[in-house]
């Protein structure tokens, strides 16, 4: 990376003395924008492609900066570009190796389009295709966790409310739970697509351009679905970017959610699952530990995702209309949010397959809190009895349990009669786990899955 003391940029031709070197140092962005050189290549040759069917190229020069502009993209991805400070980004250092490369029909490439509609432009191009990526990731996490939940839709465990015991459930049951999560997490994925997939090429600086341009066909060389309708709008436009990372907080808070049950589970206090050692690391002064680093990261990154989300809305909550310098702040946030979302799918879509469940600690587990109370109200109900008062007489027999430390499953058919005439012996068909669970096999209940006999 190239730092002189003395710049010249390429629109230098307004000022008397050049900007300081510390000043370039400041407001360059090609530390960062690298990243988006095949996507600002693949929008110079749309728009070469279009200026040449405008008859503002001729075939020549058409052909001479398609030909340029591969080499520049081999020259960057074997290593041997000279990235230039004074340049400031992406797209001038770009131009200016092309011009170098093939002349003056490089310096014809900017007719038409302003630095503003381009990296609006590449940046809607890198994200598109990065939404598709992490779309990829998003699925196979989900798909991971439905053959995990068919394996074990008959592992029963305790449901929690309050962290505390509520109900029984299986293991299967609470795995699709998560998956709801990814799904919902998908279609606002590609919903946000739907708006990031719009063409600003064409808008110039803000208000458009006079040469006879062609923004159809622009936007459709670059698959995009449309050109953006307003030029002031097209080049000032980040709501794509702050949608995208409001899409990337809400994935992140989810994979939080369940790295947090994860660290629990994975304690010897909870001993419900087991992660495969590849993704869990050591202590270095305590031998025994195994600790579940994948989870506990994904948690932790979760914050800086959420912090991106808000760097934007404030990047941009007091820019006047059109573009202003402030926007060269958006797209570190940006690539950071995508990394960090792209990585945290990719850890857990290879990590969940792998979880393998304790069911006998999980069963235990779910014996105790007295987790069938809810089945015996509901079985007083059934026979006649009002809900509150159920509700009373379940908490006596709870008090009575707690007190002598047996389940409800537990107590004889006399100690329940104590707090009820109205049981009988069948009240035990309600009150074992399975029993819970079965009676809960309608669309969306815990029991959904459950075999029964």
């Amino acid at each position: 990376m190239s730092d002189n003391n003395n710049t010249n940029q390429q629109w230098g031709g307004r000022f008397s003395e050049p900007v300081d070197a510390f000043v370039a140092r400041f407001t360059a962005s090609i530390q960062f924008d690298q990243r988006l050189y095949r996507h600002d290549i693949a929008g110079s040759v749309a728009h070469a492609k279009m200026l040449n069917k405008c008859n503002l190229l001729t075939d020549k020069e058409l052909a001479d900066i398609i030909a340029g502009l591969e080499a520049i993209r081999q020259e960057i991805e074997q290593g041997q570009f000279e990235w230039s400070i004074e340049l400031e980004d992406i797209h001038m250092n770009i131009e200016a190796r092309l011009t170098e490369k093939i002349g003056i029909a490089g310096k014809k490439l900017h007719t038409g389009r302003s630095r503003n509609d381009q990296v609006a432009t590449d940046i809607r191009l890198w994200l598109r295709d990065e939404i598709d990526t992490i779309s990829g990731e998003l699925t196979r996490l989900e798909q991971g966790l439905s053959v995990l939940a068919e394996q074990e839709s008959q592992t029963i465990m305790p449901g929690f409310t309050h962290l505390q015991t509520a109900q029984p459930v299986t293991f299967g049951h609470h795995l699709r739970a998560w998956r709801e999560m990814l799904l919902r997490d998908a279609e606002r994925l590609q919903d946000c697509r739907k708006r990031v997939n719009v063409c600003p090429l064409g808008a110039a600086a803000l208000a458009g351009t006079t040469y006879p341009i062609d923004r159809e066909y622009t936007a459709e060389l670059l698959g995009f679905d449309r050109p953006a309708a307003n030029s002031l709008d097209a080049v000032s436009d980040r709501d794509f970017a702050i949608e995208f990372c409001s899409v990337s907080a809400l994935i992140m808070t989810h994979l939080s959610r369940m790295s947090e049950e994860l660290v629990l589970w994975t304690s010897a206090q909870f001993d419900f699952v087991e992660l495969p050692d590849r993704f869990c690391t050591g202590s270095s002064i305590m031998p025994q530990k195994k600790n579940p680093d994948v989870p506990e990261l994904v948690r932790g990154k979760t914050g800086r995702v959420n912090g991106h989300l808000m760097a934007l809305l404030t990047l941009m909550k007091g820019q006047p209309l059109a573009y202003n310098k402030d926007n060269q702040e958006d797209k570190e946030p940006l690539f950071d949010a995508v990394d960090t979302v792209r990585d945290s799918l990719r850890a857990f879509a290879d990590m969940v397959p792998h979880i393998r469940s304790r069911k006998e600690n999980m069963r235990s587990a779910a014996m105790k809190g007295f987790a069938t109370a809810t089945d015996l109200a509901d079985y007083l109900v059934k026979k006649g009895m009002p809900f509150r008062d159920a509700h009373e007489v379940v908490g006596k027999a709870v008090a009575y349990g707690v007190n002598s430390g047996k389940d409800l499953s537990q107590m004889t058919l006399e100690e329940l009669q104590q707090f009820s005439a109205t049981i009988t012996d069948d009240v035990f068909e309600v009150l074992t786990l399975e029993g819970s669970v079965g009676a809960r096999q309608h669309v969306g209940g815990a029991g959904e899955y459950l075999k029964i006999g």
